[in-house]
Order: structure tokens, then C-alpha cells, then sequence
């Protein structure tokens, strides 16, 4: 019996990711063609070594992001409320008008704070060395969508413990303030700065942060008659620290506080599931498929992990505008895609960008406001901020 996926059966949702190629079959050549035939495998050879090389992680030489000095901070007040949607942020067109960081903005920038769970916290300023490289920006489709969700909704529950929690999706979390996030790492999770931080103060559940990661439940928990009980459950993890980049901080960046909507949690355990990997990509749109893939804990399927896929609308150096339909509590979750390793013909997911969620952006620097679902970019610099965070060594940072 297939498994359905909110009415979907399982062979769609693998064709997402798999493509059978037909049976070929050939007769005898006679040898008057075998020169045509040859010259055109040679062409064949060629265009699949392109289409491979489309289909290939490209590997990036980063830049050395190290810290430069440590001082401590008051404790915040923990007095923020979370928020269902951004307003406000300058977005891709606003951004466009806005000059190219200096090395001085971009250490400012990428300074981060640390709060630690007794509810200490610190400031870290960092320095920046190598070269910064920009992402292919500024493609853009004319059509624009809008809403959370886009017409019919697209979304897929993936309701059933044996999907639930295995890979890819087993790498989603739930952040106890409301957000989704991914593992990265055994014991870092990646998600919005939104989701501990509005921009003036921490969240008032951020102090007593915690991670749930989906298991299932044991057979002596089981119903057999309840429906539920198929669901998997949560093991909740506490956070020992957060780490939140200076840029998301208002008044610091200004315009491009939408760029620094993420967070890295580090976990007082190791979690025994396998995590997902950073990624770089230049362009997504330039992608043959062109297409992105996340899975968070939406707000109106409540105990339900949640999966969809779509193609972008437009993206800059540090943001995408896509068409995945999305609710509050997606907010934090990994974008995906899935390329060749290098030199290899084994296909990985990497982590490309952080849902930041339904925003209103400035469009045009009048106030004038528009409505898009938006990610946050995983750009060389912020690669090489996160990967510090998780190694705790920037030379061990030094490719992606």
C-alpha cells in the first residue's frame, strides 16, 4: 500500500528528487553512419559533461572570518514579543539603491552577541580577511505573487513517523518560541534572528531557549486505536548559547537588517540525527530545475511537519523572493537543494539560505510596501561566519 502525503502518493514525492531515464534500444549500424554516429556522441559527451557540471556543487574559497575581542554586556531585559511577520525591511529592490558595504561595515556587521542560558551575554567584535566574493544578484521574473499562501495550497504534511523522521526531513526542528530551524551540525541549530531577537531585544522566551527534534514514539506509547499516535514526538534539548550577527540589530545595518535574519543555537547535547550541510550557490534561478525545498512546523497543521517545494522569484547577493507557501512558525527553516559532490556522481542536499518568512518590504524607499515570502542567502562571508560558529576555528572554514 503506497503512503500518502496529504493525498499525494509516495512515487510523486519521490519524483521530485528522481528521474528514471527511458530504455534505449539500437539495432545493427551500418558502417557508412558509424562517422555521424561517433561525431555526434562526441557532441552528446560534451553537452552531458555541461549539464553535469550545472548539476555540481561548485566549491568557494571563503574568506577568514576570526574574532578579534570579547567584552561583556548587561543582561538583556528578555522583554520582545514574537513576531508573525516582518515590516518594514528594506528588500531586494529597496537595497539595490543602497551603496556596497565597506570592510569596515561588513566587521560591524558580522560582530555577533552571544547569550549565554544563565542570561549573560557578550559581544564579539570580528575581522575579515580574503576576499569577499558577491553572489549573482539581481534576477529577477516579472510575475509577483503574493500572501503567505499562493492559490491553491501546495504545501505537504508529512504526517507518518517512518518520513517524518528520516532524512532530509529529520533535520527540521521546532524552536520553543515559536520557529522552525535545522540541525547543521550534532549540536547547532540554524534559524531566523527573529526567532530570538525583534532587533531591540531578545525574545521573552529566548532565555530559557529550547529544540525539539522529532523521534518516535515507543511502542508502549502507542494507541493502537488512536490516529495520533502515528505522529512522532518531540525531544526537547536545551540551548547552552545563541549567537546572533550585529547586523540584525536595529540602528547597526538599517537597510540591510533583513540580510542578518539568522541564528546559530548551540545545543547542551548532541542530537544521533544526521544533520545537513552549508551550501553555496551563485545563482538558483540559473539552476536547470530551479528549484528550492524546506520543511518547518506551520502554525495551522499544529504536530505536523510540513514540506514544500517552488521555484524564486527573484534574488539578490543576500535575499530570495519565492513562491513556497508558507504559515508563522516555518520562519527559521533550511532552503535546500540537492546537487552532485564534486568529482563524484553521489547527489547532496545543502542548506542555501534561512526561511526568514512573510515580510513587508520597502520597495522603492518612499514607504511604499510589498508583500513576499523572503529567504535570507547563505552568501561566502556568512558561510564563513556560521561555519566559525559551529568549528570554533576559522581555518577549518576556509571552502565551501
Amino acid at each position: 500500500m503506497p503512503v500518502i502525503f496529504k493525498g499525494l502518493p509516495l512515487l510523486s514525492i519521490s519524483s521530485f528528487y528522481f528521474r528514471a531515464r527511458p530504455a534505449l534500444t539500437m539495432g545493427p549500424i551500418p558502417l557508412c553512419l558509424l562517422l555521424p554516429v561517433t561525431v555526434l556522441a562526441t557532441v552528446v559527451i560534451a553537452e552531458e559533461a555541461t549539464v553535469d557540471d550545472e548539476y555540481t556543487w561548485p566549491q568557494w574559497k571563503v574568506p577568514l572570518v576570526r574574532n578579534r575581542r570579547t567584552v561583556p554586556l548587561s543582561s538583556p531585559k528578555f522583554s520582545a514579543q514574537p513576531q508573525l511577520e516582518l515590516t518594514g525591511t528594506c528588500g531586494i529592490e529597496c537595497q539595490r539603491r543602497l551603496p556596497a558595504p565597506s570592510q569596515d561595515d561588513l566587521e560591524q556587521f558580522l560582530s555577533y552577541e552571544t547569550i549565554y542560558e544563565n542570561g549573560t551575554r557578550t559581544l564579539t567584535s570580528v575581522s575579515v580577511q580574503g576576499e569577499v566574493t558577491a553572489l549573482s544578484g539581481n534576477s529577477s521574473s516579472r510575475s509577483r505573487y503574493k500572501r503567505e499562501v499562493y492559490g491553491t495550497d501546495t504545501r505537504f504534511t508529512i504526517s507518518d513517523k517512518q518520513f517524518s523522521t528520516k532524512y532530509p526531513f529529520s533535520t527540521s526542528v521546532k524552536i520553543s518560541t515559536g520557529c522552525s530551524g535545522v540541525l547543521v551540525s550534532p549540536k547547532h541549530v540554524l534559524t531566523a534572528a527573529h526567532c530570538i531577537h525583534d532587533g531591540k531585544d531578545y525574545l521573552n522566551g529566548a532565555q530559557k531557549l529550547r529544540v525539539g527534534v522529532l523521534k518516535e514514539k515507543s511502542r508502549k506509547s502507542r494507541s493502537r486505536r488512536s490516529a495520533e499516535s502515528e505522529k512522532p514526538s518531540f525531544r526537547w534539548t536545551r540551548v547552552k548559547q545563541t549567537q546572533v550577527p550585529k547586523g540584525w540589530f536595529k540602528g547597526v545595518s538599517d537597510g540591510v537588517a533583513a540580510d542578518y535574519d539568522y541564528a546559530v543555537l548551540e545545543l547542551k547535547k548532541a542530537q544521533k540525527v544526521k544533520h545537513m550541510d552549508l551550501g553555496v550557490i551563485s545563482s538558483v534561478k540559473k539552476l536547470p530545475a530551479g528549484r528550492i525545498h524546506f520543511s518547518g512546523f506551520d502554525d495551522d497543521r499544529p504536530g505536523n511537519l510540513v514540506y514544500r517545494f517552488c521555484s524564486i522569484s527573484e534574488e539578490s547577493n543576500d535575499l530570495l523572493y519565492q513562491y513556497c507557501d508558507a504559515k508563522p512558525g516555518s520562519s527559521g527553516s533550511g532552503v535546500y537543494i540537492r546537487l552532485k559532490e564534486p568529482g563524484k556522481k553521489k547527489w547532496k542536499r545543502k542548506i542555501i539560505a534561512v526561511f526568514s518568512g512573510h515580510q513587508w518590504v520597502d520597495v522603492n524607499g518612499n514607504g511604499m510596501q510589498q508583500d513576499y515570502n523572503v529567504a535570507v542567502r547563505i552568501t561566502p562571508l556568512k558561510y564563513a561566519q556560521i561555519c566559525h560558529w559551529i568549528k570554533g576555528d576559522s581555518s577549518e572554514c576556509q571552502v565551501a
